[in-house]
């Protein structure tokens, strides 16, 4: 369970006077809560975990965070500001039997007079029956919990386990509080990092926010190199660069898309190219991409420019017929076109109303006048009576009422003074002004 747990190994090394090696992120794990870096908005001043260790008493909390953030770390530091015996599993590893002995043993100590901080790895790993077994020990008190997750729990967390816990939002390190961790290193081991100032922020940027990915990076330069510095080249050869986190059907997942589609809607081709990027570069499948776009052409462009859904819809078809990479350039230039077209939703509003009121007003039957009548019996009754045929006018245009007789008339479409909605706001502006003239006469 990486640095969560010793080993048994480690553990026999230290009963035999042998403390085995620990990792350096290991032996830099803050020992206080001033020493945690980049969540000063749960730690400082007012911070929610700031006020519960000020009054001595924690509550169940869920710590939702990427990896390296320091959830772990908050966990164990919490526990050393109350009385509660700390306890840790992790889901990846622990099943019903494991939760049940915890369970008994926390009974066991309540009974002494002693609570229990139950700190729970990965704990979306866990599934719907085995989160409904932690409910009555959170419930009476028997234990408080710290669930640690990288999901969002609104997602992956039972809606009952959640009630009774306050969900902390951790965020990824900043490059100061990566800086903050390097120097620690540095200091730890009496030695400066042996890189050149540009290595030296592309380690950092290759850590992608995540603080104990860096001081292993960090660890392993220090050990490989004993002499002169890396530059860039030299380090990129040396170490990877962190996989960005994504998951395809995850939190992440739904983070960039939003991203990208409201990238497009604000009509900023540059912040749009990037989040496509960084879904491509996280495993993305690129059809997906190309079916939102599709999306956000008919959502947010419409017909202020109806040449957005047949280019969007060609973009497809030439990645389908390149395939991976070529026919993703087909794709970007897809997305550089529907950022910079001018933007609608009157069809999406329209459609919406419309929708409404279809449902609201439930079966009413369309006029007569507007009706088809192929028997004599549908023509005695009145089906097609009345009804002017619009290219009979003389503007081509009628007037008449489409509505059902029960319905007033009604405008759902109200297109925007923008693109090729603005030629077809003249054209209904002048429809409702011969409509208006023929029910005047």
């Amino acid at each position: 369970m990486g640095n969560l747990f010793d080993s048994v190994e480690a553990e026999d090394n230290r009963q035999a006077g042998r403390e085995a090696p620990r990792p350096l992120a290991d032996l830099l794990r803050p020992q206080a809560l001033a020493d945690v870096v980049g969540q000063d908005h749960l730690i400082k001043d007012d911070g929610p975990l700031a006020r519960m260790v000020e009054q001595g008493k924690i509550s169940s909390l869920i710590l939702w965070g990427p990896p390296g953030c320091g959830k772990t770390t908050l966990a164990r530091l919490l526990a050393q500001h109350t009385d509660l015996q700390f306890e840790a599993i992790s889901a990846v590893f622990s099943g019903v039997a494991d939760l049940r002995k915890v369970f008994e043993s926390a009974l066991h100590r309540r009974r002494l007079g002693r609570g229990t901080l139950l700190f729970v790895d990965e704990i979306h790993r866990f599934n719907k029956s085995q989160q409904d077994a932690f409910l009555p020990y959170v419930e009476d008190g028997t234990i408080t919990l710290v669930g640690a997750t990288t999901e969002n729990p609104s997602f992956e967390l039972n809606a009952a386990l959640l009630s009774r816990c306050q969900v902390l939002v951790l965020n990824r390190l900043e490059e100061e509080a990566l800086e903050t961790l390097l120097r620690r290193a540095e200091q730890a081991l009496a030695r400066p990092l042996p890189l050149t100032p540009e290595a030296r922020v592309a380690l950092v940027n290759m850590a992608d926010g995540d603080g104990r990915y860096i001081l292993n990076l960090a660890e392993q330069i220090f050990q490989v190199q004993k002499k002169g510095t890396l530059d860039v080249p030299a380090l990129t050869k040396l170490v990877q660069k962190r996989a960005p986190l994504y998951d395809k059907g995850q939190d992440s997942h739904y983070n960039l898309i939003s991203a990208l589609h409201k990238s497009v809607r604000g009509s900023d081709a540059d912040a749009a190219l990037y989040w496509f990027c960084r879904m491509l570069d996280g495993g993305e499948d690129p059809r997906y991409i190309a079916r939102r776009m599709v999306r956000m052409a008919t959502e947010d462009i419409g017909l202020a420019d109806p040449q957005a859904l047949q280019l969007t819809l060609a973009g497809w078809e030439a990645y389908e017929r390149l395939g991976s990479p070529e026919g993703e350039l087909a794709l970007a230039e897809v997305l550089i076109y529907l950022a910079t077209a001018p933007k609608s939703n009157a069809s999406y509003t329209a459609y919406g109303a419309a929708r409404r009121a279809a449902k609201e007003t439930g079966s009413l039957m369309p006029p007569r006048h507007i009706l088809n009548a192929p028997t004599k019996l549908m023509k005695n009754i009145g089906y097609g009576e009345g009804y002017n045929y619009d290219h009979d006018t003389e503007e081509g245009f009628s007037g008449q009422d489409y509505f059902p007789d029960e319905m007033e008339r009604q405008k759902f479409y109200t297109p925007v003074e923008r693109g090729f909605e603005r030629d077809i706001k003249k054209r209904l502006d002048y429809w409702q002004k011969l409509r208006a003239e023929k029910e005047g006469k």
